[in-house]
């Protein structure tokens, strides 16, 4: 990801001397599909969606930045799309995100012929638009929907108004680009903003996630053959003990000074050892409600010893999936490892949900999964007690959640448990949703071939080609 936004900078510096057009997201002049190699997050955080209708990228994952950013931006995407590039221009195309599909053999143009026809089908469903919480099931039972959230701008954003809190503060974003730690009084006043917005509601912060993909020069953590594996996240503190001491004085002064009720976790916790000596260091800073982040297959086969020691779990399962599977979130190539829908990270999921249960203590997943609001149903069906997702993703998650039972949901559940691959488990989840759903919204009802989540892509005839991607 960093290579990507050098890429880009000796892009734009090149063009400027030469005084050439600058590179970048094209504008011409109406809403179109973008298709690209890749983009760099830079490029991907400036979309406009009122002119972007979808992305489709050849490269990247599902759990890549940029994916994760257009999901922020409700952006349809389809990222690892191999030949894409090879479309012309002035395509018309049809893409499914939920899908990761790509049909380039749309000719009836009274179907999706004009632009403003085709931005009308990105509108939500009819229960989408009037979601406003709690989250819950169809018979009651509640299951917090929660931010994930980078700095107070996230949660003033009009999606953000249907958290009931945040699930993940990312505290790195204050550090990034940075050659010395933010201050005392610049962390203070930066978490102070975030937890001004949700008085009396769950604020979770994330300390300090740095390392891999997202190097601190000012950590000295020198060279590593394989970052990935290396010093991050909670392990950064073995370097450099002092940037955690100062962020968890910041966040002490910053939750006292508010009424959040303010949890803090680490990330990376690998074993029970780590997170008690985490919680023991936190609450000497006047912290009391302490997690750790299962994101290590060590910490979700141990998930119940690591709640002898702290006070609740949360799952990524961007990592969690990475690391369980032995595939790098960033290579497109294996992008169906990288699905959150494969069995073996559920059973994983299942395994903490499992303990906490037996603690009697909550146990959320932040990662992506989350968002997915199909997959959120069985995570619900599973025994997660909370999810955090972007805010856009919050009103289809919660409306999803609305039109099915807790029993529906531990259906679906063992359904995608039992299930040989991801794939299958999307599908069968699909079907049993559909059965339990005889009347969709409108939208769905009325959407194109395979637009539905879960739906199978119907043929058009004399359609040229279909790009299946992620």
């Amino acid at each position: 990801e960093r290579a990507a936004d050098l890429d880009d900078l000796r892009a734009r510096a090149i063009a400027h001397l030469l005084g050439a057009p600058m590179p970048g997201v094209p504008d011409p002049g109406h809403p179109y599909i973008l298709i690209a190699d890749d983009l760099s997050p830079a490029d991907t955080a400036a979309l406009n969606p009122d002119l972007v209708l979808a992305l489709v990228t050849a490269r990247g994952g599902p759990t890549s930045h940029t994916a994760i950013l257009a999901r922020a931006l409700a952006l349809p995407a389809v990222v690892g799309c191999a030949g894409i590039l090879a479309v012309p221009d002035g395509t018309l195309l049809r893409v499914d995100g939920d899908q990761g599909l790509v049909d380039t053999g749309v000719t009836d143009t009274a179907d999706t012929g004009s632009a403003p026809a085709s931005a009308a089908r990105r509108r939500p469903a009819r229960d989408v638009e009037e979601y406003s919480g709690p989250g819950q099931t169809a018979d009651g039972h509640l299951v917090p929907l929660l931010l994930n959230a980078g700095s107070a701008r996230d949660a003033h954003t009009p999606a953000a108004r249907h958290a009931e809190g945040v699930g993940l503060l990312r505290t790195e974003l204050l550090f990034l680009g940075r050659h010395q730690a933010p201050t005392l009084e610049e962390q203070r006043d930066a978490y102070s903003q975030v937890l001004q917005a949700f008085p009396g509601r769950k604020v979770v912060v994330r300390t300090l996630d740095a390392g891999a993909d997202k190097p601190l020069p000012f950590l000295g953590l020198g060279e590593e053959p394989n970052p990935a594996l290396g010093i991050r996240g909670l392990r950064t503190a073995l370097v450099r003990p002092d940037v955690l001491d100062l962020q968890l004085d910041a966040l002490a002064l910053a939750a006292a000074a508010s009424d959040a009720d303010v949890w803090c976790m680490a990330p990376m916790v690998a074993t029970p050892g780590e997170a008690a000596a985490f919680r023991e260091r936190a609450r000497a800073h006047g912290l009391h409600v302490i997690g750790a982040m299962v994101e290590i297959p060590a910490a979700a086969i141990r998930a119940r010893r690591l709640l002898d020691e702290v006070d609740f779990l949360s799952i990524g399962t961007n990592d969690l999936g990475q690391y369980t599977l032995a595939a790098d979130r960033q290579c497109g190539q294996l992008a169906e490892l990288l699905d959150p829908w494969q069995p073996a990270l559920l059973d994983l999921i299942a395994a903490c949900a499992n303990a906490g249960r037996e603690a009697g203590k909550p146990v959320g997943v932040c990662g992506e999964a989350a968002a997915d609001p199909l997959l959120a149903c069985v995570l619900t069906g599973l025994g997660v007690t909370s999810l955090s997702m972007s805010a856009a993703a919050i009103a289809p998650v919660g409306a999803r959640l609305a039109r099915h039972t807790l029993a529906d949901c531990e259906r679906f559940a063992r359904a995608a448990l039992d299930a040989p691959d991801a794939r299958t488990a999307r599908a069968d989840v699909a079907r049993l949703a559909a059965d339990r759903d005889p009347d969709p919204p409108e939208s769905e009802s009325e959407s194109e071939p395979g637009a539905g989540a879960g739906a199978e892509p119907a043929p058009r005839p004399g359609a040229p080609d279909t790009f299946a991607a992620v």
